[in-house]
């Protein structure tokens, strides 16, 4: 069974670098989904892709990152024309894959609003990320990095 996260929030809140941090506490590489070459405009070739990107993430136990994940599993769109009912049976396919791989997948967005009912209902769990202080993003930079801590300039 899978363990379907979604990470929402603004850019630049680390939902990437948590996403990283979790492989590696998994002791598993992050495998970021591109989706750019996932996508494509021709019909069953998108579910064509993403199956061979599923079966790859199977064999070989990686953590899956849909970065901007708003772009494939956005909402289904009521049936007008053909290109709908193709985009409908995407999302359709990829619920299927989703439920039927046994690993890690990390969905990330800045748009969770538009991320379609079906999908959101088979989250495990769903992480909110607000906008870290400036401290806080130095902090966890420093720790990502193994940075020496800044001085308080009143220190000096």
């Amino acid at each position: 069974m899978a363990s379907v996260a979604l990470f929402a929030g603004r850019s630049g809140t680390g939902k990437t670098l948590a996403a990283e941090g979790i492989a590696e506490d998994l002791g598993a590489k992050l495998l970021k989904v591109d989706l750019a070459g996932t996508m494509s405009k021709y019909i069953g070739e998108t579910e064509k892709n993403l199956n061979k990107l599923f079966d790859e993430a199977m064999e070989s136990s990686v953590v899956l990152l849909f970065d901007e994940a708003d772009a494939l599993f956005g909402k289904r769109t009521s049936v007008k024309d053909a290109h709908d009912r193709y985009a409908n049976i995407e999302s359709n396919f990829l619920l299927q894959r989703l439920e039927k791989h046994p690993g890690v997948v990390i969905l990330a967005t800045n748009r969770k609003r538009n991320i379609d009912q079906s999908f959101l209902r088979r989250l495990d769990v769903v992480v909110e990320f607000p906008l870290p202080t400036d401290d806080e993003r130095l902090r966890v930079w420093a720790s990502r990095l193994e940075l020496p801590k800044r001085r308080s300039p009143r220190a000096e």
